[in-house]
């Protein structure tokens, strides 16, 4: 058999947790689309700039997102395409 390591199949659990939150999913389309900093997702997605933010720390944490600082504002943008792929991929089965 060739079953990752028991650490590996726990990381990879986690990774899908964060997945599994709606506002995160919305959140992590709206920076597919472009990079963007806190005010502007949370006015596109009806939320609150603290909600917003509280998501984008665990998105962060996670290496889902990045954030680029300009000024006093912090931009985010999705870590990669891999995100990209894991989404397009879950979206793709489901309407399968």
């Amino acid at each position: 058999m060739n079953i990752p390591s028991e650490e590996l199949l726990i990381d990879l659990a986690d990774l899908y947790k964060v997945f599994g939150d709606f506002s995160r999913i919305r959140i992590l389309y709206v920076l597919m689309e472009q990079e963007m900093p806190v005010q502007k997702i949370a006015g596109a997605l009806d939320m609150t700039q603290s909600a917003v933010s509280h998501q984008l720390k665990i998105l962060k944490q996670n290496k889902l997102v990045r954030a680029r600082r300009e000024g006093k504002s912090m931009f985010y943008s999705i870590a990669d395409e891999h995100v990209r792929t894991i989404l397009d991929m879950g979206k793709e089965h489901l309407e399968e």
